[in-house]
């Protein structure tokens, strides 16, 4: 993949803890993809729109969304998203500690790509982050 073709990740999530944690599984798993961290929806979509100074994010692009966030949760993140012609298209992950069946239907129905429980394990947890980037490293994004 030629870099400018290297898909970058924006990280939807308000917990510094799980920020660490993915910077850390993508600092042991070597990927070297840019990592934008917005702290809930709204500044997610602030950034995916251009609106955040000094911030721009092209394709291809991938956002991993927590679910339960302040001023702006991941159901409501994801309705903006859908509705706004310019980034309905961006594949989406929920990566979240809601093990609700509410939850999960809800962003499947708002075309999420996958909905993954978040494991407390770091064996598991950068399993995930594998599993992620095999994704990203073997579709072709829009």
């Amino acid at each position: 993949m030629i870099a400018s073709e290297q898909v970058r990740i924006l990280l939807v999530e308000d917990d510094e803890v799980d920020v660490m944690a993915v910077k850390r599984a993508f600092r042991k798993l070597n990927i070297d993809n840019p990592l934008t961290v917005a702290c809930d929806g709204i500044e997610a979509l602030q950034i995916l729109r251009g609106e955040d100074e000094g911030t721009s994010l092209s394709r291809p692009l991938i956002i991993i969304l927590d679910w339960n966030m302040p001023r702006m949760n991941g159901a409501e993140f994801l309705q903006a998203l859908r509705s706004d012609a310019e980034l309905r298209n961006i594949v989406v992950f929920v990566m979240t500690t809601s093990n609700d069946e509410r939850d999960r239907l809800a962003a499947y129905e708002r075309n999420v790509s996958g909905y993954i429980v978040k494991s407390n394990d770091e064996s598991e947890f950068t399993d995930i982050i594998a599993m992620l980037q095999e994704f990203w490293c073997r579709v072709q994004l829009p």
